[in-house]
């Protein structure tokens, strides 16, 4: 049985969209599943009551504090052990759960991923990536969208390779292509980072490297797994967004469009750290948590993380 922690006092919109994203998770799979709830009991239990959640596949563990967004995440974490976060941390590392999952406050979770526990032996520095619809119905992968602004080239070397086993087990995309955000095709082309970088992905075995792509390549079918800083992922992940917000408001409607709504894909994993970690954005609603579940379950169900772990061990 597979035991998800779920912070339910993360996000905007928590604890009730939570709630929602969990009778949403459970009313659609026959999983071997656990969900393990970890809130305000009584405000849980109120919504669980209204949407009729039938019990079984769930419990609760009181957290009598939150994480708010704008605080501090280390001195937080810190001086809030019993917040959700602090709490599904806890659980995860000491193995009462099998992975965890908040909308909650980015820097806290970030923290206790990376101190809690802990980056896979051999990974230099963990990393986020983000959902890129292409034009032809397809999903492609860009990281890092944010958690290393700055980076050296033996980062974005690792993230390709963690990229590129996300891709593989996750999207299930065979043999996935892997191109280095730049700013022209040839190989010579970009600033320091990318001409340093450029040369180490195209030794490394463990990957199939295309070479550069530009930003104009993001949403086509060019690359599988898109490498970049996350200075510049994240502008163009912020950029995307705003793709459907724009589409909105002018009232289109278009299939293509629709997909650039990241909520239906749930949050990102935290790459490269020793259990699965699923950060959700703060205005999730219960697709979102939904999908988060969905995707700490096919994390667990592929051994992503063991997979990783193998791929960074140093050979006897």
């Amino acid at each position: 049985m597979i035991k998800i922690g779920l912070d339910m006092m993360g996000g905007d919109y928590a604890p009730l969209e939570a709630v929602k994203g969990v009778s949403a998770f459970l009313q659609e799979n026959s999983k071997d599943v656990h969900l393990v709830l970890i809130g305000d009991e009584e405000q849980i239990k109120q919504h669980i009551a209204a949407l009729s959640i039938a019990p079984g596949q769930y419990s609760i563990v009181h957290a009598s504090q939150v994480i708010e967004m704008h605080e501090h995440p280390t001195k937080a974490l810190k001086e809030k052990q019993q917040s959700s976060i602090a709490i599904g941390f806890h659980l995860l590392a000491t193995g009462k759960t099998d992975a965890f999952i908040s909308a909650g406050n980015t820097g806290a979770m970030m923290v206790g991923a990376l101190f809690s526990i802990k980056a896979v032996e051999g990974a230099l520095r963990p990393t986020i990536g983000a959902y890129m619809p292409r034009e032809n119905g397809t999903l492609g992968l860009l990281l890092d969208v944010g958690l290393n602004a700055d980076c050296k080239p033996e980062n974005l070397n690792q993230f390709a390779v963690l990229g590129s086993l996300f891709a593989e087990h996750i999207l299930k995309i065979e043999n996935p292509r892997v191109g280095l955000v730049n700013l022209g095709e040839e190989e010579g082309k970009g600033n320091l980072l990318a001409q340093a970088t450029y040369p180490m992905l195209k030794e490394n075995d463990q990957i199939k490297f295309i070479g550069n792509i530009e930003g104009r390549d993001v949403l086509m079918d060019k690359a599988d797994v898109m490498v970049c800083e996350g200075f510049t992922g994240n502008v163009v992940l912020k950029f995307a967004e705003s793709i459907y917000d724009i589409v909105k408001r002018r009232n289109i409607h278009d299939e293509h469009f629709e997909r650039f709504n990241f909520e239906s894909y749930g949050g990102v994993p935290v790459l490269g750290v020793s259990k699965p970690v699923i950060i959700g954005h703060g205005i999730s609603h219960a697709t979102a948590f939904k999908n988060m579940i969905n995707i700490a379950c096919r994390m667990m169900e592929t051994d992503l993380t063991g997979k990783i772990k193998n791929s960074f061990a140093v050979p006897a």
